[in-house]
């Protein structure tokens, strides 16, 4: 190999060895945080996504089963989330990031799509993928107007990867202590009744806009950096606000 060969094949190596350790540093903050959140009581156990007290903007599910959270008249900017509640960085990035979502959403500065699905998926992925099957199941059964309380209620109790959970009597059992009272709502998360809505939002997800992991967040089509964007609340509230200048 002559030496601009030699040279160019460097650079490739250099290439490759910062996407490399680009993505572990992502891994790694990820599960930093997923260790936190799952200690902070002292026994393991999950503590919940970050609290948001402030008011909601209103929601509703577009026929193809998609949760929207906007103030009236809100088109632009539009922040796309696709999500699997069994997902642990998923949680770790509610926990960071879903109060200032919640927030500018109420404030009128975005408009919120939230699309949960099954990323985990086929036998060889058990019990994560019934578990994710069971939940995204539940969350669409749940009534619009409980559904952000729903929503984060799962994550609160996002069972650890290869444990067994979102059993259909816990999913229940949440549904009521979140104030859902709707007498088909059990039936419906028994029954799995909104699985085929469940696997035709799983193929849009994966088939349609070619996501292929969880958390991946689009802004007006955008996809957003998970380590420097999703999980940092401040760098996250001011690519949205700069997105609504444009």
């Amino acid at each position: 190999m002559d030496r601009a060969g030699r040279t160019a094949e460097g650079r490739r190596r250099q290439r490759v060895l910062l996407a490399v350790l680009g993505a572990v540093a992502v891994i790694a903050v990820a599960v930093a945080v997923v260790v936190a959140l799952r200690g902070r009581d002292g026994r393991g156990e999950s503590t919940g996504p970050g609290t948001y007290r402030g008011p909601l903007a209103p929601a509703s599910r577009t026929p193809d089963g998609a949760t929207v959270m906007t103030r009236a008249g809100v088109t632009r900017p539009v922040l796309e989330i696709f999500e699997d509640f069994q997902c642990p960085v998923c949680r770790a990035m509610e926990h960071i990031v879903g109060p200032t979502i919640k927030k500018l959403a109420a404030e009128g500065r975005v408009r919120v799509v939230y699309w949960p699905f099954q990323l985990f998926r086929g036998p060889g992925s058990e019990p994560l993928a019934s578990n994710s099957r069971r939940a995204a199941n539940a969350a669409l059964c749940a009534p619009v107007d409980r559904w952000p309380a729903y929503h984060d209620t799962l994550y609160a109790h996002q069972p650890e990867e290869g444990v067994a959970g979102f059993e259909p009597a816990q999913l229940v059992a949440w549904g009521r202590e979140t104030g859902i009272t709707d007498a088909g709502f059990a039936a419906c998360v028994e029954r799995m009744q909104k699985a085929a809505q469940v696997d035709v939002m799983t193929r849009y997800a994966t088939r349609t806009r070619k996501v292929d992991a969880t958390p991946t967040v689009f802004l007006n089509g955008r996809a957003l950096d998970l380590q420097a964007q999703l999980l940092d609340a401040g760098a996250l509230e001011r690519a949205v606000l700069d997105a609504g200048r444009g």
